[in-house]
């Protein structure tokens, strides 16, 4: 990679992560313009490790919180319900909900890789995901918080964010949607998205970290080292300001962003 594309390519995947836009419909619309070769795996590794330690920045209290009540739960005396904390029951909705989506990647992961990695189909989904995140936005009910999260509802998202697997849904627009679905407040709805990111972050970079050590990489250092920095920076920046925002601005440019993506992604297609 030259270092526009590595620049580029990093800056893209740390602000789409996040929102609720799709990071493949992205990633897919400059390497088409433009020619570019694939970034390689060590990249793709960097950028996750870099995502990750965003997320996990802006949510460190909450991380924390769930690591010390999960496992204070084992400890002492009683029954695990009667040890049962908020951040302990939040560390097990996330568990429950991460479930679906590691299930439908180990059975579906091929026929994704093999059969849905097409421009049509992330033109498809950006488009029709991006009307179905309109509707529960306009349509919630927003009379939920995250105190109020059940076992159906955190199963009820999951079951959503397996459908991240379709290129083009983007695994935060998803979740958002259900979340809202449900009545969930907005602020609630992306808090529990993102929370959800860790685990399969967490997954999507040792499984590729695993691939990167059997077949080895000529890649640089400092473009991997960069590809971290950049991601990270760009992640972090986009998880506050989305936050920071979302209350007063809604969901809807993000929507519309997604419906003028998609026409654009199937005009290429159709060209």
């Amino acid at each position: 990679m030259d270092w526009f594309q590595l620049v580029a390519l990093s800056l893209i995947q740390g602000l789409t992560e996040f929102l609720p836009i799709s990071s493949s419909a992205h990633l897919i619309l400059p390497s088409q313009l433009l020619g570019w070769p694939d970034q390689g795996l060590a990249f793709d590794v960097a950028v996750h490790v870099g995502t990750l330690a965003a997320v996990m920045m802006a949510f460190r209290r909450e991380v924390a919180g769930i690591i010390v009540g999960w496992f204070g739960q084992f400890a002492g005396g009683g029954s695990l319900a009667s040890r049962q904390t908020d951040a302990s029951w939040l560390g097990w909705m996330v568990l429950l909900a991460t479930l679906p989506a590691v299930i439908a990647g180990g059975l579906f992961n091929d026929l994704v890789e093999t059969s849905l990695r097409s421009s049509l189909v992330i033109a498809l989904a950006t488009l029709g995901f991006g009307l179905l995140l309109w509707w529960a936005d306009v349509r919630g009910s927003r009379n939920r918080d995250m105190a109020s999260l059940t076992l159906k509802a955190a199963l009820i998202v999951g079951l959503f964010q397996a459908l991240a697997l379709i290129p083009g849904t983007s695994r935060s627009g998803i979740t958002i949607t259900a979340a809202l679905l449900l009545g969930f407040d907005r602020q609630s709805s992306a808090r529990f998205s993102f929370l959800l990111s860790i685990p399969l972050i967490i997954a999507a970079g040792t499984l590729k970290g695993l691939e990167l050590a059997k077949a080895g990489t000529d890649t640089a250092l400092h473009d991997v080292l960069l590809g971290a920095g950049l991601s990270f920076v760009a992640a972090l920046a986009c998880i506050k300001l989305f936050l920071a925002a979302l209350d007063r601005i809604g969901l809807w440019p993000f929507a519309v962003y997604r419906l003028v993506l998609g026409v654009v992604l199937l005009g290429l297609w159709l060209a």
